[in-house]
């Protein structure tokens, strides 16, 4: 860099700071939000957090490394490495996105030398750009939409808030410096209201009230921790109560992303009329669809989860363990948080005595409780978001409702966060850097009455891997898809896979079995680093279709590229020597060197094949149709690649294994199952998908 050169710092449109470089120090002046000044000039030092907490942008680091990105730049190749092993590859002239990690930064340069950064993450992007070059990246937008001054804020007030209980949470109150009444943004968290409360302060920015709660039995608020259980009623009381407030124009709009979207869902179901438009993203869903009981299962990957929520306080630490493979097999499973951790977890328990769907897991189905009102809303969420079934539930909701905008990624439960997952490449354009923009759009138009024409826009954005392109559509399911049926098949000649069959357009003649040994002291895989907390990230699954209780189906070498886009079913027809036992389906895209990557997946608990409500087991030498919805996907198998369905009974790490008893996950004595999977004649086994 220069001898000085001057930057600003912004967050959705908002500059947050201004910093120099000058012989080898950063400095900055960070914005005061009270009077709307810039601070004194300091040396920006790693301990000044709140911009890496606004945007997700180490400031410092990238301000300190200009000579190496435009180094890398100069050499004129299409990839680069920097001294400090970041990794950058040519998207277009002047353009480069960083890979392999997970808030990458965008590079823009001109002749040469970098002019601004970019990261974004869920509905939010941060910009990083030289004094004089804002116009060139997607500040001009927001100037050109947003040119109105904008508003100081008066100091946080906290306040408990009384739910009809008499239970009272702790709630956050952030106000603009204005004397009319103004719409409220409001945010219900378990992870505390201080935590990232940075990141809405845009919102007081533009002349709206923040709201930030800690929900019930979280961090300051009063009540018993429960997941899930209350978030209809404490929504319903606190939207009544904003609009109560002296400074509110009685309109409310929520934010926020995986239990923060579930909360949002929540609260529209109870019908309140102050909930004007929602900001939904990774939402969580319903128990049984969703998590922590997706089929009928319970899922070992909300573990983690569990342990970082487990005390009054979120703790991070908690999920970051080596001994996970050893946790994971404690039984029963009431003894696992004391073993583990030293100490119950209350919530767990109460799990753990509700086996079926009942009057206790009704109570935290924001779908089945939700009556005839439609909050507009922007849905956002990723093929591989670990709580895509809760997008899912919500997209069947909305799905004839007009007041909606759906945008779905190449993304993680972290969203629009990376260019490369697991080692699968999303391609150049797998980011938006224009979330936040449409978030405010929306609340202008539905809270404020703004003509802005974001009701005009496409309703859905959706984005196909394998091609690597973003497409459009009218709605979701995507209605110019036509259905794909593909039938279970016996082996081809080329089989390259033990077990592997074929996938064929007609159903076979004949009736036939496929027959594999599940052991539940020896599971199958789902492969995900517990740690990381993201349980349906797309991997490799090679090696571990060699398994002998993995059922292989693939459609012949595609000759022309195929594209699938949406739900996928699965109609198996199982027979089974144990009363219960579980079904996990994959779909994968094998590559031409053998490499199958899975796209999506579904699992079901078997005894809930006709309802989570009601179990009931199976007679042995009896064969049982069961249906399996799958996560969603959109992608292109290429020319040379096949698709691939395969079937087990187990996917540890994923979901506890099923001990094939009545006692189902929680059981301490396994019984070994012998599976079959029936194909061809009244029992033709098949998949069902939407194929562009």
């Amino acid at each position: 860099m220069g001898a000085t050169e001057r930057w600003g710092f912004y967050l959705s449109g908002i500059k947050f700071g201004i910093l120099e470089s000058e012989n080898g120090q950063v400095f900055h002046q960070p914005l005061n939000l009270h009077t709307g000044e810039f601070g004194a000039r300091e040396v920006l030092t790693a301990e000044f957090q709140l911009y890496q907490e606004m945007g997700k942008m180490n400031v410092l680091e990238a301000m300190s490394r200009m000579d190496e990105y435009e180094k890398g730049i100069a050499e004129g190749t299409d990839k680069f490495e920097t001294a400090h092993g970041e990794i950058f590859t040519k998207r277009c002239d002047g353009e480069y996105t960083q890979r392999i990690v997970k808030f990458p930064k965008y590079l823009m340069a001109d002749g040469g030398k970098v002019f601004a950064v970019l990261t974004s993450y869920r509905d939010q992007c941060a910009v990083l750009v030289k004094e004089g070059c804002e116009d060139k990246t997607i500040l001009k937008t927001w100037k050109e939409k947003y040119s109105a001054p904008l508003y100081n804020m008066k100091q946080k007030e906290t306040i408990m808030v009384p739910m009809r209980d008499g239970v009272r949470l702790a709630t956050d109150v952030y106000l603009p410096v204005c004397d009319e009444k103004v719409p409220t943004v409001l945010i219900r968290t378990p992870y505390g209201k201080n935590v990232g409360a940075s990141m809405y302060y845009k919102w007081v920015k533009r002349g709206y009230a923040v709201v930030v709660q800690d929900t019930r039995g979280r961090e300051d608020s009063e009540g018993e921790w429960l997941p899930n259980c209350f978030e209809v009623e404490d929504g319903d009381d606190t939207l009544n109560w904003i609009a109560a407030q002296e400074w509110s124009d009685g309109n409310v709009g929520m934010t926020g992303g995986s239990y923060l979207g579930f909360v949002q869902w929540s609260a529209a179901a109870s019908g309140n009329p102050h909930l004007k438009a929602m900001l939904s993203s990774m939402t969580a869903g319903s128990a049984f669809i969703d998590l922590p009981r997706r089929g009928g299962c319970y899922n070992s990957g909300m573990m983690a989860w569990a342990f970082m929520v487990s005390g009054q306080r979120s703790n991070t630490a908690l999920m970051d363990r080596d001994d996970w493979d050893e946790v994971l097999d404690i039984r029963p499973l009431e003894e696992m948080p004391r073993k583990a951790l030293g100490y119950d977890i209350p919530f767990l328990n109460k799990y753990f005595e509700h086996m079926d769907y009942d009057d206790f897991w009704y109570m935290t189905d924001w779908k089945a409780r939700t009556a005839c009102q439609k909050v507009p809303a922007v849905i956002m969420s990723g093929w591989f978001d670990d709580n895509g079934m809760g997008t899912t539930e919500a997209l069947d909701l909305c799905e004839n409702f007009e007041d909606k905008k759906v945008i779905l990624g190449p993304w993680i439960h972290s969203g629009n966060a990376h260019y490369d997952v697991h080692g699968l490449d999303l391609g150049m354009d797998a980011l938006r850097y224009d979330m936040d923009l449409i978030c405010l759009d929306w609340l202008e138009h539905y809270m404020r009455g703004v003509d802005n024409g974001i009701e005009k826009t496409p309703k859905v954005e959706y984005y196909t891997t394998g091609a690597n392109e973003w497409k459009t559509s009218a709605n979701w399911p995507v209605p110019e898809t036509k259905e794909l049926v593909l039938y279970l098949d016996g082996a081809a000649a080329d089989v390259a896979v033990k077990n592997e069959g074929t996938l064929s357009m007609a159903a076979p003649d004949g009736e036939m079995t496929d027959t594999f040994v599940y052991d539940p002291a020896n599971p199958a895989t789902h492969i995900i680093d517990m740690s990381e907390n993201e349980i349906e990230v797309p991997e490799d699954y090679t090696e571990e279709e060699k398994r002998s209780d993995i059922l292989c189906y693939s459609t012949e070498t595609l000759t022309e590229d195929l594209t699938i886009t949406g739900d996928a079913y699965a109609e198996i027809y199982l027979s089974s020597d144990c009363e219960d036992t579980d079904l996990m389906v994959r779909i994968t895209d094998v590559e031409e060197n053998g490499r199958s990557m899975k796209l999506a997946d579904g699992v079901i608990c078997v005894r809930y094949r006709n309802g989570y409500d009601k179990p009931e087991f199976m007679e042995e030498g009896k064969v049982y149709p069961v249906v399996i919805r799958t996560t969603k996907l959109s992608h292109t198998f290429k020319a040379g690649h096949k698709l691939r369905v395969t079937i087990t009974s187990s996917a540890k790490n994923f979901t506890f294994p099923n001990s094939n008893t009545r006692d189902g996950f929680n059981s301490v004595v396994n019984k070994i199952a012998t599976n079959s999977i029936h194909r061809g004649g009244v029992h033709a086994s098949k998949i069902s998908l939407r194929q562009e």
